[in-house]
């Protein structure tokens, strides 16, 4: 199997993960019984997670199971810590990372975010695929998905898909020249 980068995550209308403090509850206006917009079809797909410390953290203060089941999960992080079950705090070269792990056996590898993380994927030119859901709501100020500068990079468009509560689902390949 030929192993993907894909960024899954949502972001308010105006390109925010989460409010200045990193308050994430206007991800709850899309909640409906019976819809996870995709999430599970999703994370089927993948056996590695990649997420920041401070991603990972939040989870934590949220007092709910870390979502990832037996998936084998790396925390960057610039303070390593020794490795916890499934998870790995990881604070060596991310190119380096992923090319280790395209080139092991395996589904895709799911980078959770946040922002930071995000950008050092796109810096290095990581991801493959990019999922995001749009929530119809406009925050004004917080902590942007795409805020940092990067290089320029093409996608390519492969799918949309509308929910009932106004979320919209952008899926995107990268454009191979």
């Amino acid at each position: 199997m030929n192993r993907k980068v894909i960024l899954y995550i949502a972001m308010s209308l105006d390109g925010f993960i989460a409010k200045p403090d990193g308050d994430i509850s206007f991800l709850s206006l899309m909640e409906q019984e019976g819809e996870d917009y995709g999430y599970l079809d999703f994370t089927a797909t993948v056996d590695t997670v990649i997420l920041g410390r401070k991603t990972y953290d939040k989870i934590l203060s949220m007092g709910i199971e870390v979502p990832y089941g037996d998936r084998q999960v790396f925390v960057l992080t610039r303070n390593p810590t020794h490795a916890t079950g499934n998870f790995t705090f990881y604070s060596g070269s991310l190119p380096g990372l992923i090319f280790k792990l395209k080139n092991q056996d395996g589904k895709h590898i799911y980078c959770d975010g946040g922002a930071e993380t995000v950008h050092a994927f796109l810096k290095d030119y990581l991801f493959d695929e990019l999922i995001i859901s749009i929530i119809p709501v406009l925050l004004g100020d917080g902590i942007r998905l795409f805020g940092q500068s990067f290089p320029e990079q093409k996608l390519k468009l492969v799918g949309t898909k509308v929910f009932e509560k106004g979320l919209v689902q952008l899926h995107y390949i990268r454009a191979r020249d």
